[in-house]
């Protein structure tokens, strides 16, 4: 959540939208079998997760959040020394009841001050989009213990993204597009921004952006906190989308915002540098229609006079990293990345030698791999080598002097630590050799500590505290010994990892989940997991959580369930393998899904042709009908959730980056689309979608439902009223979803049993 003071390792503001609370039960079926109960209605098979973790910058310790002993419901923040384990509560609940209440700030986040003197208290959140980012915000001094609520008559929920200055004596924070600032002692507010509007967004962003390019707090302070650099969206002109909720009274509630369609014209989008003490506003001279680029990035050199900065074109296949002069505005290109596909957003500014130098990811050898740039762009130093994908680096330790990044070499399912000196020497893996799976680390700030998480496809979770250079264990966190004892009574099926011959030197990487009592004289159907798009990879050797489950309970009913990552997927297989896909997203995975299914057919004699089923979500979803429409002959049945039927209706930012521009590929536009292929639909179709969703539109599952219609198709749809993309709030909406879904495979596929 906050990085001011430490990095949040576990949930973040937006946890708690992710999984709503469904009603719990006992399970109510056969003890020694996976169920719906079992793993949608209770706690049963939910694994252990950690509360939130903030690394100290002052100490090797980190703060945590504990119930409380003294006050029922409240939450204590506590200090915990990160090589002992001992704690002290700093910040008791009881200490952040305000004075016109009994009970205690709910903690949906925190912050403190880097002195550590102050703690910054995100309560009363509210959802923006995808992630709880609204909220009240609250200032608790340590040494007065005295407690004070920040935004002077602002109206409830309406702050967003507050932070400490980086002298520690006033709060930032956004409030209705604008930026202010307020001192903590005499909590006198100055407004900076006074044009922020329903068109105009200060310090934070528009939905596509926040969406795609990971967009949300907009602002940053300069390091002798006399200036804010922040960016600045004017929606004027870009169409609204509109979505209506017909649930929150007699009448229904429109909910309208400026979303850009494939083509359709963008927010324009600009930098500036307001002072804090004049008001006054630079904006940075960047080259080009504002509203024909994006600017992902931005950060201040460490000496505070400049600002760098990222600007792609709209096709995104260019980067120009540039340097800004903070006081006259004017820009300089320093570096540029180019790829004759695309860019993805891979590169927040990370710092070396002392500001003279940041790290950079690119695939401008065939693989993904880390650069040394000098911050006059004149030397490029290529710092990991070799055949293989960095998948994200980790941490810099600039005193010591290594990189960490995640990678595995010889199997893209799996993740792995290493390190590499900043000159590019001596390479090594640190996570363990015996531990095949998937290995992730939140790093302390100076690189000394790590949370370790392991775990693989049928293990759940084990997170360590452990020294890093050595990996060495300090104290096991959580195992998840109970959740794994339980999965050994309920005779979970073992996964089988393999690779696909497609033909042509192709093999896709796969996983298949089979009947623990498979008897191979008889015929099971198949039912394929797909996402299949360039977002996602579904084949990874890493605990699955409750949809796993599902996968496995749907294996104990007789099910065999495959998963196939096509070429085109996030799957660490080079740039070649990734990006071969350009501007034929739904032309080609689909292709190579249904060749891969044909080979496991082919191979596996257990299985049953006429029962064939997939689905997907998303652009899972979207793959679920190409695959239905295109192949009749191969899928029986399909479910396809939150699909996007019509790929000009989705999003200007993520669909042109893959596909590029629909005046210059309109023929693929029309040929990776389900909606093409509707009158080709034989077997049987079930559409899921939410209604409210913003991101992927029921609008797109409608203009499906006609084109069904006009072709006489029988079909069915499962609207969730006013649910979003990810279909999950409400009462009971998770338990039921996956009812929906096993309901329709049991009565499509003829497995026999009950559906629960």
């Amino acid at each position: 959540m906050f990085q001011a003071s430490g990095q949040q390792i576990a949930r973040s503001q937006s946890a708690a939208t992710q999984l709503p609370d469904q009603p719990k039960s006992k399970p109510s079926v056969e003890m020694s079998t996976l169920s719906l109960d079992r793993i949608f209605g209770s706690d049963e098979l939910s694994a252990d997760h950690l509360p939130d973790l903030v690394w100290s910058k002052r100490s090797d310790s980190y703060f945590t959040l504990e119930k409380s002993t003294e006050v029922e419901g409240g939450i204590d923040v506590v200090q915990v020394d990160t090589a002992h384990g001992t704690q002290q509560t700093v910040v008791p609940a009881k200490a952040l009841i305000p004075n016109d209440s009994e009970t205690p700030l709910a903690i949906d986040g925190f912050q403190f001050s880097t002195d550590e003197s102050k703690l910054l208290v995100f309560t009363n959140s509210k959802r923006v989009w995808r992630h709880n980012t609204r909220g009240d915000y609250w200032v608790f001094d340590v040494a007065t213990q005295k407690l004070k609520q920040l935004g002077g008559d602002a109206a409830p929920s309406t702050l967003m993204f507050a932070k400490f200055s980086p002298e520690n004596l006033r709060v930032s924070y956004v409030c209705n597009h604008n930026l202010y600032v307020q001192e903590i002692d005499s909590l006198q507010i100055t407004q900076l921004t006074d044009d922020g509007s329903a068109e105009t967004i200060n310090g934070t962003s528009d939905w596509v952006n926040e969406e795609e390019l990971a967009i949300r707090d907009g602002y940053r302070w300069s390091p002798d906190g006399k200036s804010i650099a922040f960016w600045q969206f004017d929606t004027t002109g870009v169409g609204r989308f509109h979505l209506l909720d017909n649930t929150r009274g007699i009448y229904p509630e429109i909910t309208s915002f400026p979303y850009p369609k494939v083509g359709e014209k963008n927010s324009a989008t600009r930098l500036g540098v307001v002072r804090i003490d004049s008001r006054n506003v630079t904006w940075l001279d960047i080259p080009g229609d504002t509203r024909e680029h994006y600017l992902p990035r931005m950060q201040w050199t460490p000496d505070g006079r400049q600002l760098l900065l990222q600007q792609m074109n709209r096709l995104q296949n260019t980067n120009r990293v540039m340097l800004a002069d903070a006081e006259n505005g004017k820009t300089q290109t320093v570096f540029t990345d180019t790829d004759a596909a695309w860019l993805e957003n891979e590169n927040p500014v990370r710092w070396i030698d002392d500001g003279n130098a940041f790290v950079w990811l690119s695939e401008r050898d065939g693989w993904r791999h880390a650069y040394r740039v000098s911050l006059d762009g004149q030397q490029v130093t290529k710092l990991t080598d070799g055949d293989y994908d960095v998948l994200e680096i980790d941490a810099i330790d600039a005193k010591a002097g290594w990189l960490y990044f995640a990678a595995s070499p010889d199997n893209p399912t799996q993740r792995y630590l290493y390190r590499v000196r900043l000159d590019g020497s001596d390479p090594m893996r640190l996570s363990p050799a015996d531990q095949s799976g998937w290995h992730t680390y939140a790093i302390s700030d100076d690189a000394r500590w790590a949370v370790h998480t392991y775990s693989t496809f049928d293990t759940p979770p084990t997170v360590k505290m452990i020294r890093l250079e050595d990996h060495s264990v300090v104290r096991v966190l959580t195992d998840n010994a109970k959740l794994r004892a339980r999965l050994a009574e309920l005779n979970v099926p073992t996964s089988e990892f393999f690779r696909v011959d497609i033909g042509d030197g192709l093999q896709l990487d796969a996983w298949c989940l089979k009947p623990t009592e498979l008897d191979e004289t008889k015929k099971y159907p198949l039912l394929v997991h797909v996402y299949g798009e360039p977002h996602g990879q579904t084949v990874k050797d890493v605990w699955q959580g409750a949809r796993g489950l599902w996968h496995a309970m749907l294996a104990q009913q007789g099910y065999v369930v495959v998963s196939i990552d096509n070429r085109g997927t996030r799957s660490p297989r080079g740039r070649e393998w990734r990006k071969c896909i350009y501007r034929k997203i739904g032309v080609i995975a689909p292709e190579e899904q249904a060749a891969a299914v044909r080979a496991v057919l082919d191979k596996r004699n257990y299985l049953d042709s006429k029962r064939v089923g997939v689905w997907g979500w998303s652009g899972g979803g979207s793959m679920s009908l190409n695959a239905i429409f295109r192949y009749p002959e191969l899928y029986s049945t399909a479910i396809a959730v939150a699909p996007n039927a019509n790929q000009l209706l989705y999003d200007s930012i993520y669909q042109e980056r893959y596909m590029g521009l629909p005046n210059d590929n309109a023929e693929n536009y029309r040929l990776g689309s389900p909606l093409t292929y509707a009158s080709q639909l034989q077997g049987n179709l079930l559409i899921v979608h939410g209604t409210g969703d913003d991101n992927g539109h029921y609008q797109g599952t409608e203009y499906l439902i006609n084109e069904l219609i006009a072709n006489n198709k029988l079909f069915s749809v499962m609207p969730y009223p006013a649910r979003s993309h990810a279909i999950n709030e409400g009462t009971n909406t998770v338990r039921h979803f996956y009812s929906v879904l096993t309901h329709y495979f049991n009565e499509h596929l003829a497995v026999p049993g009950s559906d629960d």
